[in-house]
């Protein structure tokens, strides 16, 4: 008889812990995924520039001696063409150097062909098929932009497209902060 009752009352307590589960999980925010390499070195990377491009590609040591930004795209990436036009007018406002890694790209041409269709807001850019670079970044996606001190250290990680009220809110005040340290 006692057996037949937890027949019955097991799936009801299974189904409350998962329904608590959801629910608490459903409160918390897609975007704000935390990154271990928050306040750490960018390990050491050296990627090969994209076609096209006549500079050195992209390197750690690229990330030293000025506050900059990361920005991880690829042609493939649906969000990196809605955050696009925002990076090329962050571009023309010269308020900080813009890197770019053209990541996981099916094809060696199609990250450099979308940037001459599209524009190129780039600094500097590295060809990341393997990802080495976005390794060293912590990448989980893309796009997502980080931002790097003077010293060569990541001190934040936005995922998802950049946008004019995270540029405003969240970003530039963080540069301009970091610059003066």
């Amino acid at each position: 008889m006692m057996a037949r009752r937890l027949l019955f009352i097991i799936p009801g307590v299974v189904f409350c812990i998962l329904a608590i589960y959801f629910a608490v999980g459903l409160t918390k925010d897609p975007s704000q995924l935390p990154s271990v390499l928050i306040n750490t070195p960018v390990e050491i990377f050296q990627l090969p520039p994209i076609k096209g491009r006549d500079t050195h590609g992209l390197a750690s040591t690229d990330f030293v001696g000025e506050v900059a930004l990361l920005n991880v795209f690829g042609s493939w990436c649906i969000s990196c063409k809605i955050e696009h036009p925002f990076l090329m007018s962050l571009k023309q406002t010269g308020d900080v150097p813009l890197h770019g890694i053209d990541w996981r790209e099916p094809d060696p041409d199609a990250g450099p062909d979308w940037l001459k269709r599209e524009g190129d807001p780039y600094t500097l850019v590295g060809d990341d098929p393997d990802s080495k670079g976005a390794i060293a970044f912590g990448v989980t996606g893309a796009p997502e932009t980080f931002v790097v001190d003077k010293k060569g250290i990541i001190r934040y990680k936005h995922v998802g497209p950049m946008s004019p009220e995270v540029w405003k809110n969240v970003i530039y005040p963080l540069v301009l902060s970091l610059r003066a340290q």
